[in-house]
């Protein structure tokens, strides 16, 4: 006979990890598999230079204070840390730079004919962006995808010149294929209150104090993935790791040969998945001490001579990367695909002509790949579904729907417990 338990979570990563310490601290026996042989999915650390840095999310969206809390709750509250307050670049179709407006929302501009606008995208692109202003709030309310809304608010220019790249760089997608309510949760509802998209983006970016639209932790997000592991042990869950399960031993009701209430907290392998890779690399290159690009760099989709979608300029970004790295300066460069020649190579090649600065030897360098889930909203064969292939991109997201799910969960367990008592 199949073992048995209160709930079965398929997938280790946040999400799952989430959910099942939820259900496990109401008093639920749960079982978690996960078939690879560590936890925590697409937040993993890996050593460059002799520093811990985090090779997949590295930092989180404060939008709803979720990841914040979660962090204090487990003990990680006072760790907690803002980027340094300088901007992010974009390296543009021509291969010039220039600085990311400052009042933006997935490179949406809060203040279409704000200086850093025009810079960006020109005087006659920045005014068809202001036309939204006096656009009845109906047009473009009903968008399925970010591109579509900017693109019909703001025109085409702000779409490819702004947005794209900030979404391409973010969500490993184009604005036309992101859908809308994943892009940003509060946008829609934004633009419907506020009347206008640039003024949704300005409300929201009040919603935050200054700088604060992502934050990280002190030793990178990896350290998530530590505390809730000890939490799962300290409250008795089950968890087994290179537990590959056959699609034939999936069911609602069954997972992994253990029956339970099943939630799937992975994404089954998809033919539109998109496959990425992280290269992280050190240099001793002092000219970097002034971070020339601020924080990193967004790359356009048709920029010449780059294959490299974004940098961020770790020890710019983040205070404590800085500290460690003992002068070195650390890179990470996402790439598009897994099948690249001489990333190492590519990858300097790359920073050099992204930070304008030349790189001519790195001190150390490792390459990782993800493969990101494609988008699927739709259950399972009626099963619960969380995880990165229904939420979107982001720990925000995917930590949002598990807490959400936990409680339907736990109320369904309570109404059935109800009703078996009468």
């Amino acid at each position: 006979m199949a073992e048995q338990a209160d709930d079965v979570v398929v997938g280790g990563g946040i999400a799952g990890m989430v959910l099942a310490r939820r259900l496990a601290m109401a008093g639920r026996s749960v079982v978690l598999l996960e078939a690879s042989e560590r936890l925590g999915g697409q937040v993993r650390r890996v050593e460059v230079a002799d520093v811990d840095v985090d090779a997949g999310a590295e930092s989180f969206a404060t939008r709803g204070g979720v990841v914040a809390r979660l962090a204090t709750e487990i003990g990680l509250g006072a760790d907690i840390v803002a980027p340094v307050d300088v901007p992010a670049w974009l390296h543009r179709r021509d291969g010039s730079a220039i600085a990311l407006p400052a009042t933006s929302v997935l490179g949406i501009p809060g203040a279409p004919l704000a200086a850093d606008v025009v810079a960006a995208i020109g005087t006659r692109a920045a005014m068809r962006a202001e036309l939204d202003i006096v656009m009845p709030p109906a047009v473009g309310a009903k968008a399925e995808t970010l591109g579509a809304l900017v693109r019909r608010r703001m025109g085409a220019a702000v779409l490819e010149g702004l947005v794209d790249p900030v979404v391409r760089g973010v969500h490993s997608t184009r604005a036309d294929e992101l859908p809308l309510d994943r892009a940003h949760p509060g946008l829609r509802a934004a633009l419907a209150r506020t009347g206008s998209l640039s003024h949704a983006v300005l409300s929201l970016r009040e919603q935050s104090a200054a700088g604060s639209q992502v934050a990280g932790i002190r030793g990178g997000m990896a350290r998530l993935v530590d505390e809730l592991a000890a939490d799962l042990e300290l409250f008795h869950v089950d968890v087994r790791l290179g537990a590959r399960i056959d699609p034939a031993d999936l069911a609602p009701d069954r997972a992994g040969g253990v029956a339970g209430r099943v939630v799937l907290a992975c994404a089954p392998p998809a033919l539109d998945d998109r496959r990425v890779t992280i290269a992280l690399i050190a240099v001793d290159q002092p000219a970097l001490d002034a971070s020339p690009r601020g924080t990193g760099m967004l790359v356009a989709a048709d920029a010449p001579d780059v294959r490299a979608r974004a940098l961020t300029h770790l020890t710019a970004k983040w205070e404590w990367v800085r500290e460690k790295a003992n002068g070195l300066h650390l890179l990470r460069l996402s790439y598009d695909g897994h099948e690249l020649d001489d990333l190492a190579a590519t990858a300097l090649r790359d920073a050099s002509t992204l930070l304008g600065v030349p790189l001519d030897a790195a001190v150390d360098t490792v390459v990782v790949p993800w493969t990101r889930a494609a988008s699927q909203t739709h259950a399972v064969d009626g099963m619960r579904r969380i995880g990165e292939a229904v939420t979107g991109t982001g720990l925000a997201a995917g930590v949002a729907a598990a807490e959400r799910e936990a409680e339907r969960l736990l109320d369904d367990a309570a109404a059935d417990a109800d009703t078996a008592t009468d």
